[in-house]
């Protein structure tokens, strides 16, 4: 059987704990990703999602376990993975083009500057950014169009994995819904493979084919895998109408609500997370035999 194109083995992550101890944050985490999937992951405070993305980053080092993408094993930051971060993080004195041609130059250093200001600008308005507005610097942008010179700049790069940090947790709903919508239309054009960390339900589901569940910290896991059984493209208006919205949706309160302090701290014996899919379009709910219980559970 083939690997993923992003593969997570059996990742652990523990810190001294000052007592000549240590202390895990997350353990056995074990996961993979196909290319061209969205992916988001769902967890309280605490139980390592950050963790998780920063060493896919190649930011942090875990204390052990294997990370692979396309076939190599991730050491280090590299341009075939771009991160976008909830605080914007942009070169303060260069225009919002200009953040974005300075990583699409260094991506790209065999093409001239005409080829990288039209690369750069064509994915500016692919997030709607048009105009006198991409010359203007940071601090004369409201942090709605700061967040899409992020988004623009990390697809412009073409990187292999996009690992998004919270990224529209700081602003306000009606922005939020806009840029979700964007990000969509980008995402669709570019067959990017993306990671998410996000704290919004519906936004998950929105965005997301799967949805990874983590039990609370220390000692998490990765313990559920669930598909997004509503066929795209989504508008947030209409998917609540869909039959499988509201099953998915309780699902996932549930989890987060009861059953991720529940089973924090206790060991799994999988070797990957466990797959829920519910399926209400025809006679009956397709899903994993080992976590059928609970799923009837949760509809009841």
């Amino acid at each position: 059987m083939s690997k993923p194109f992003l593969s997570i083995e059996q990742l652990t992550q523990r810190y001294p704990d000052g007592q000549g101890g240590e202390f895990t944050v997350f353990e056995n985490a074990t996961f993979g990703i196909e290319k061209g999937e969205f992916v988001c992951i769902l967890g309280h405070s605490g139980c390592g999602k950050s963790t998780i993305m920063n060493i896919l980053a190649g930011l942090s080092e875990p204390t052990s376990g294997v990370v692979k993408m396309d076939g190599q094993h991730v050491s280090g930051p590299s341009l075939d993975r771009g991160v976008v971060f909830q605080n914007y993080s942009l070169l303060p004195w260069l225009s919002a083009l200009k953040n974005v041609t300075f990583g699409v130059a260094a991506r790209f250093p065999d093409w001239d500057k005409a080829k990288v200001v039209e690369h750069s600008t064509a994915f500016l308005a692919k997030v709607g950014l048009t105009g006198d507005t991409i010359h203007r610097k940071p601090s004369q942008l409201s942090g709605g169009m700061r967040q899409r010179v992020s988004i623009a700049r990390a697809f412009a790069n073409e990187p292999k994995l996009l690992l998004l940090d919270e990224p529209f947790g700081a602003l306000d709903a009606l922005t939020r819904g806009t840029i979700q919508e964007e990000l969509i239309k980008v995402w669709k054009d570019t067959d990017q493979t993306v990671f998410m960390i996000t704290h919004d339900i519906d936004e998950a589901i929105l965005l997301a084919d799967r949805i990874l569940l983590m039990t609370n910290g220390p000692l998490a896991q990765v313990a559920e895998n669930v598909e997004i059984t509503i066929p795209r493209p989504r508008v947030r208006n209409d998917i609540v109408e869909h039959p499988n919205y509201y099953a998915i949706r309780n699902h996932l309160v549930h989890f987060l609500a009861k059953r991720s302090a529940e089973l924090s701290g206790k060991s799994s014996d999988r070797n990957s997370p466990a797959t829920v899919r519910f399926d209400l379009t025809g006679e009956t709910a397709t899903e994993d035999p080992e976590t059928a219980p609970l799923l009837r559970a949760v509809q009841a």
